[in-house]
């Protein structure tokens, strides 16, 4: 079966991907080669990132990809076998990866899916931004560093004590 996905140039998409050992923390670990892969691929194939949050074992961004593009699935390949080929060996890889020289890093597939306006948007920005107080790593929005939430309260888009209240608590904690 071949898995069909939804391609728009110019649209606006969310992502979660993972790692393929979700008890690792290998993209916190190696935050600085993440970046860095992630900066060189979207230079050579640019994409707008709207909000985007580094997890231990995940992570989610929400692209807009330039007109007349829609070719996110190429970015992300290149995003990951980069991200792949620059960290030490040592990760538990099944037999089906080994005989394609494949290394067990990620899971193959990721999640996708095409906002469908405004309000779905800025749903999935609050949902990247509170994600880390979801997942209980910090008590505070404003306390994970590897966010864009920062950037959004540098840019006055959002006040520091974003995500503090009960109202949030209550939709992304269930």
């Amino acid at each position: 079966m071949r898995y069909r996905r939804v391609l728009e140039p110019g649209a606006y998409y969310f992502f979660t991907l993972n790692l393929e050992d979700r008890t690792q923390s290998l993209l916190i670990e190696n935050i600085e080669i993440l970046r860095r892969v992630y900066l060189k691929i979207t230079k050579r194939h640019p994409v707008n990132t709207i909000a985007i949050v580094i997890m231990h074992d995940h992570l989610h961004a929400i692209w807009q990809l330039p007109k007349g593009d829609s070719n996110y699935a190429m970015r992300w390949r290149l995003i990951k076998s980069e991200f792949s080929r620059q960290i030490l060996p040592g990760e538990f890889c099944k037999q089906s990866r080994l005989h394609k020289g494949e290394r067990g890093i990620w899971q193959r597939r990721y999640w996708e899916h095409k906002i469908r306006n405004e309000e779905d948007l800025d749903n999935h920005i609050n949902y990247i931004h509170y994600n880390p107080v979801k997942h209980k790593y910090v008590t505070k929005v404003s306390d994970w560093p590897f966010s864009s939430f920062h950037g959004y309260v540098k840019n006055l888009k959002l006040p520091s004590t974003w995500g503090s209240d009960n109202k949030l608590n209550n939709m992304y904690d269930e």
